[in-house]
């Protein structure tokens, strides 16, 4: 499996594992099968996954304590990455909130939670319009400075919004929603690409709108794949530093998507589906 170094020394594997799916219902509340979660967290690490993405906004917080209670102590080289930046007041509903006393809150939670005495990746899970990114990163700069946290990145932001976060400090990582049939942050992910900056999509495994879903059955034929694992193939191959994070609750369907990393698209193919 081909690697990224995030920050430049942070080395992963770039087909990771996202654990938001092991909350509950509406991304609120515990794991509805606690056993079968930590199970799946085990059988990733076992596949050779070290990249773990959660958030303080998955449960909220259980999310995070789960990861500990399946993975603690971490596997030497394990990265587990967090977010924060959001309100969780119930089921589906996601507010941004990047009040600095928030912000600050949240990381100190996160720690604990994950038990762990640095985050190697905190990530700002949106930019709050209502507070300047500025005030909102200061608790980031003293958790860095503090080394609370190692690398910091960003999600859902445009060039110019993480140009103005530079300002206050480094950036290492972009997570935006990307996938071979939604690719409205295409020019972001060539910035980031330029920038040697990770760049994570979030909804990886979507195939695209219904035009593509012939050429995709043929190429999956081709390589005796699953579409899913087409769809992480060809992202793998859209550029060096996409590291993907595909979620799910089932043992099976993670080792379809470890799969993907076995299959290299041709630049015949990989033109088709672009």
């Amino acid at each position: 499996m081909s690697t990224f170094r995030i920050g430049g020394d942070l080395e992963v594997n770039r087909l990771g594992y996202g654990a938001m799916q092991l909350s509950g219902k509406g991304v609120f509340g515990d794991a509805v099968d606690r056993d079968n979660a930590v199970a799946v967290l085990r059988a990733a690490v076992a596949a050779g996954v070290n990249f773990i993405d959660t958030a303080e906004a998955y449960g909220p917080r259980y999310n995070e304590t789960l990861i500990k209670d399946a993975l603690y102590p971490y596997a030497p080289g394990v990265i587990v990455a967090t977010k924060g930046g959001f309100d969780r007041p119930g089921p589906g509903t996601w507010v941004p909130n990047g009040e600095p006393a928030v912000i600050h809150s949240q990381i100190e939670g996160s720690l604990k939670r994950l038990h762990v005495n640095t985050i190697d990746l905190w990530q700002l899970h949106r930019i709050d319009p209502k507070v300047p990114v500025e005030e909102t990163l200061g608790p980031v700069v003293e958790a860095v400075a503090a080394g609370k946290i190692r690398h910091v990145g960003l999600s859902e932001v445009t060039i110019e919004q993480i140009e103005r976060a530079e300002k206050v400090l480094p950036i290492v990582s972009v997570q935006n929603r990307y996938n071979l049939g939604d690719r409205q942050w295409e020019e972001v992910l060539d910035y980031t690409t330029r920038r040697n900056m990770a760049f994570i999509p979030w909804y990886p495994l979507a195939s695209g709108p219904q035009k593509l879903e012939d050429k995709i059955g043929a190429i999956a034929a081709r390589h005796k794949a699953t579409t899913a694992q087409i769809a992480l193939a060809w992202l793998l191959k859209r550029a060096p530093n996409i590291l993907l994070i595909p979620g799910t609750k089932s043992v099976d369907h993670l080792a379809e998507n470890m799969r993907a990393a076995e299959i290299e698209l041709s630049d015949e193919e990989f033109a088709e589906l672009s």
